[in-house]
């Protein structure tokens, strides 16, 4: 099947957080699903490798605040291009509330949030698939929701190529956020000034 296919998909995108121990904690993701009316029950699935999903795990208690199409990218950065384990993504940042079932919910760019008590999981190998039934909720705006096409066309910063390439110069780009790179060798700590990820995203797509 062609990768490209999945592009066509339609997905929303929800700051989705947890507390276990007193931190505070959360992630950007855009698997969040209404799978059943009576009872309502919604489903997420998390990246195995994220510290919010190890907190859900722990507590089965989350909330999901959804992302609306005046969120600014500062809040996808503060979420989603950083890893918890390293940083407080809480530190300093207000625009954010204290629920019931004692997580977050982000109130700056979203229109809504919903909290979930955790019923059942399912181990999806790269991800943990979380059901639950919702036990608290709050419209808090009538901004419409992001969707991915949304966040690609209007949010994300548009990659600006760092140079003119040269004869023989290599230019690599980001295959997360398609940055472009300019120079024969990419340097082995070399960070992408966009979205923050590693060397390792980035392939060589053309050479003069």
């Amino acid at each position: 099947m062609e990768q490209s296919i999945l592009n066509n998909l339609s997905y929303g995108l929800f700051v989705l957080t947890a507390n276990m121990d007193g931190k505070d904690n959360g992630c950007i993701v855009n698997t969040v699903v209404q799978v059943t009316l009576e009872p309502i029950m919604f489903s997420v699935a998390v990246n195995k490798a994220n510290l919010t999903c190890e907190m859900i795990d722990a507590t089965k208690k989350f909330t999901v605040s959804i992302l609306s199409e005046d969120a600014e990218f500062e809040i996808y950065k503060r979420f989603g291009f950083q890893s918890g384990r390293n940083v407080d993504k809480f530190a300093d940042f207000t625009e954010c509330k204290k629920v019931s079932n004692g997580t977050m919910a982000v109130t700056a760019g979203t229109n809504a949030y919903i909290s979930v008590d955790v019923t059942s999981q399912v181990d999806l190998g790269t991800h943990m698939l979380f059901l639950g039934t919702p036990t608290e909720g709050e419209i808090l705006s009538e901004v419409p929701s992001a969707t991915y096409a949304y966040y690609y066309a209007h949010i994300k910063p548009q990659p600006e190529k760092s140079g003119e390439t040269a004869d023989g110069q290599t230019i690599w780009k980001c295959s997360f956020c398609g940055y472009e790179y300019i120079g024969e060798e990419l340097p082995d700590d070399f960070l992408c000034p966009v979205c923050n990820h590693p060397k390792s995203y980035f392939d060589v797509v053309e050479k003069s």
